[in-house]
């Protein structure tokens, strides 16, 4: 299989409904399968994803007693098969139309593709007010551990084998930083996408997310600069 889309969910019945043919066709030219990691959404999404599989190759994987953006990811890695993983939100802010490029820049040779808002022709007019200044903040939080434009990025495609045998423990929702961190991709591209707003309902960032990302990036600090057998005797 050529790829693999991962996709956590809770409660994103209706902005998945409208996402869905757009992902479909932006995987067309290849053999593809999409997991819907939800969290045992009470909106329905397991439903819609239930029957979206009846006609196209969607995977459904309902969590249970869990919750959380990058534990669910997580998940979804376990069960990939193509050569390719791709990880995106499925409120609507990762525009699937950017999905082709990411593939054929690591079917291309690049070991991770991550779609940034930071390099010529990207935009992050999708946020706005505190969710801007949050991102902004985290973003410099980040700096030291990686030199790629957009380190806050959850949109980004990665060579599945580049997975294999790494110890992934983060903490909150930026499951993408702890890919470039702990993978450390030798050949990274950075594919320029515009973060639009929710197709639907509200985001679900806030104290504590955010708590959870500060929590994370000392970690992974801890890991890459006092080595992995220390840092893992820290926490």
């Amino acid at each position: 299989m050529d790829v693999s889309v991962v996709l956590p969910t809770y409660n994103e019945r209706d902005c998945l409904g409208p996402l869905a043919p757009r992902l479909d066709s932006a995987l067309a030219p290849w053999t593809h399968e999409i997991i819907v990691v939800d969290d045992d959404s009470p909106d329905g999404t397991g439903e819609l994803v239930t029957e979206l599989g009846r006609r196209g190759p969607w995977v459904l994987r309902t969590r249970r007693g869990e919750r959380g953006l990058a534990g669910a990811v997580l998940a979804g890695f376990e069960v990939a098969r193509g050569t390719v993983v791709v990880v995106m939100d499925a409120d609507g802010s990762h525009p699937p139309e950017t999905l082709p490029a990411l593939v054929r820049a690591v079917l291309g040779g690049a070991d991770l593709a991550l779609a940034s808002r930071f390099v010529p022709g990207g935009s992050d007019r999708g946020l706005h007010g505190i969710r801007r200044a949050v991102s902004w903040g985290a973003s410099r939080l980040a700096r030291p551990l990686t030199n790629v434009r957009d380190p806050m990025s959850g949109y980004f495609a990665v060579r599945r084998a580049l997975l294999s045998g790494v110890a992934l423990t983060p903490v909150g929702y930026k499951i993408g930083l702890e890919v470039l961190v702990k993978c450390r991709p030798a050949r990274v591209t950075e594919v320029p996408f515009v973060f639009e707003g929710r197709i639907a309902g509200t985001s679900k960032l806030g104290s504590r997310q955010v708590a959870a990302y500060v929590e994370h990036i000392f970690r992974l600090y801890r890991w890459r600069f006092a080595g992995p057998g220390r840092a893992s005797s820290t926490r």
